[in-house]
C-alpha cells in the first residue's frame, strides 16, 4: 500500500487507527474498491445512447397521447447583418448596439428589437423536446427509487440510522448496493456529458454544481465505504424527483391541468419534507454526530459533510423557487415553472403585435383612447336623450291634468 499515490493515503479515506490492510479482512467481492468505479464511464455512455433511443422512438408517441403540441413560431426575415451579429456577438443587444445596427442594416429600432426577439424564440426548445427530457428522467428516477427501496427496506440501517456506523469501516457490501451505486453514478455522468445540449434553465449553474457534488459524493462514499448512508441519500433524493418530472410531463400536455396541479402540490410537500426536514435532521445529523460515536474525525469525514452541506444549500435555493410557485398557485397566477427557459408570453405577444410591419405604437394608443372616448360620449348622449324624453313626458302629463 506504500506504493499508492498520496491521494490514496489511508488517513484521507479511513478513520484514525484503521488501515487498508484492515479492509482486506473482507473478501474482494464484499468490499468496495476504487477500480470498480471505472465501469461508470461505459455506463454513462450507455445511458446517453439509451436516452437517444428513448427520446427518438418512445417519447413522441407518449407525448402525442398526452396532447403535447409544439407552438407555431414566426420566422425572422432574412438579414445577414443581424444574423452575423446574433451568432458572433450577442443574442440581446444593448441600446447602443441597436443604434449601430440601424445604420448597418437599414431597419428601425422597433424592427431590430422584434427581429432579435423572434430569432431568440426560434432557438428555444420545443415542447416535444422538453417532454422527452422530462419523461426520460421520470422513468429513470422511478426505476431507481423502486430498485433502491427494494434492496434497502429490509436492511437495519433503513430503520435505525446508528446501524449505518456499526462496525464501520469494515462493512460487507452487497452486490445489489454495488449496482445501485454504479447505475446512479453512470446516470449522473450521462447528465454531465449531455449538459451542453440539454435545455438550459435559469438554475443552470446550480444544476451543474448539483451534478458535480453528487458525483464526488458517490465516488468518495464508495471508496470510503460510506455505502449505507450513501444509499439512503440517493433514495431520499429520488423520491421527490419522480414527482417533479411527472408534473413536468403533464404540464407540457394539453387537457391535464388538474393532474399537473395535483402532482405539483404533492411534489412541493414531498420536496420540502424530504430536503428541508428529513435530510438535515436525519442524514446530516447522522454523518456529523452519530458517526462520532464510532470513530474520530478524519479528512474524509469533513469532505463528505461539506458536500452534504453544498447539497443542502441547493435544497434551500430550490425551496425558495418552489415556495414562490406555491404562492402564485394559491393566488391563481401560476403559469409556468420558475426555472423555465421561456420569456413572458404576455411580453412576447406584445412584441409581436408591436409590429414586424412598422406599426406605430403612438397611433395604436391614440386609436384605443379615441374608441374609449367615443364610447363614453355615446353613453353620455344616450343618457341626456333619455332624461330629456322623460322630462317631456312628465310635462305633457301635467298639462293634461290641468286641462281636465
Amino acid at each position: 500500500m506504500d506504493l499508492l499515490p498520496d491521494i490514496w493515503r489511508q488517513d484521507y479515506w479511513l478513520p484514525p487507527g484503521v488501515t487498508w490492510r484492515d479492509m482486506e479482512q473482507l473478501a474482494d467481492a464484499d468490499r468496495p474498491q476504487p477500480l470498480d468505479l471505472l465501469i461508470a464511464l461505459p455506463l454513462a455512455l450507455g445511458f446517453v445512447a439509451l436516452r437517444y433511443v428513448f427520446e427518438r422512438f418512445f417519447a413522441p408517441p407518449m407525448g402525442r397521447y398526452l396532447g403535447v403540441k409544439n407552438r407555431s413560431q414566426k420566422t425572422t426575415a432574412p438579414s445577414p447583418q443581424l444574423e452575423s451579429f446574433y451568432t458572433q456577438q450577442t443574442r440581446k443587444p444593448t441600446h447602443s448596439e441597436i443604434a449601430g445596427l440601424i445604420s448597418l442594416c437599414g431597419k428601425t429600432q422597433r424592427q431590430i428589437e422584434v427581429w432579435f426577439r423572434l430569432r431568440r424564440n426560434q432557438d428555444r426548445p420545443c415542447q416535444s423536446k422538453k417532454f422527452g427530457e422530462a419523461a426520460w428522467r421520470f422513468f429513470f428516477y422511478l426505476l431507481a427509487f423502486m430498485a433502491g427501496l427494494t434492496c434497502l427496506i429490509d436492511r437495519p440501517w433503513f430503520w435505525h440510522l446508528r446501524e449505518c456506523w456499526r462496525g464501520y469501516p469494515i462493512q460487507a457490501m452487497e452486490r445489489a448496493h454495488y449496482w445501485y451505486y454504479m447505475l446512479e453514478l453512470g446516470f449522473y455522468g450521462s447528465l454531465l456529458l449531455r449538459i451542453s445540449v440539454d435545455i438550459k434553465r435559469k438554475d443552470f449553474k446550480e444544476q451543474v454544481i448539483h451534478h458535480l457534488a453528487t458525483i464526488f459524493l458517490l465516488i468518495f462514499s464508495y471508496c470510503a465505504n460510506y455505502i449505507r448512508i450513501g444509499t439512503l441519500v440517493m433514495l431520499l433524493h429520488d423520491s421527490s424527483d419522480i414527482l417533479l418530472e411527472s408534473a413536468k410531463m403533464f404540464n407540457y400536455g394539453t387537457g391535464w391541468k388538474k393532474t399537473c396541479d395535483a402532482l405539483f402540490v404533492v411534489f412541493a410537500v414531498v420536496f420540502l419534507v424530504t430536503r428541508l426536514v428529513i435530510f438535515p435532521s436525519k442524514i446530516i445529523h447522522t454523518t456529523l454526530a452519530l458517526s462520532m460515536e464510532v470513530f474520530e474525525p478524519f479528512v474524509g469525514y469533513y469532505f463528505f459533510n461539506i458536500l452534504l452541506m453544498v447539497l443542502q444549500a441547493l435544497h434551500i435555493f430550490w425551496a425558495g423557487l418552489i415556495l414562490r410557485m406555491v404562492y402564485k398557485f394559491l393566488k391563481g397566477k401560476l403559469e409556468k415553472d420558475e426555472r423555465s427557459d421561456e420569456e413572458s408570453e404576455i411580453e412576447e405577444e406584445e412584441e409581436d403585435k408591436g409590429g414586424e410591419e412598422n406599426a406605430d405604437h403612438g397611433d395604436y394608443c391614440w386609436e384605443r383612447s379615441k374608441d374609449t372616448l367615443n364610447s363614453k360620449l355615446s353613453m353620455l348622449t344616450n343618457t341626456c336623450v333619455l332624461n330629456s324624453f322623460s322630462n317631456q313626458r312628465a310635462s305633457v302629463s301635467d298639462r293634461m291634468r290641468k286641462a281636465q
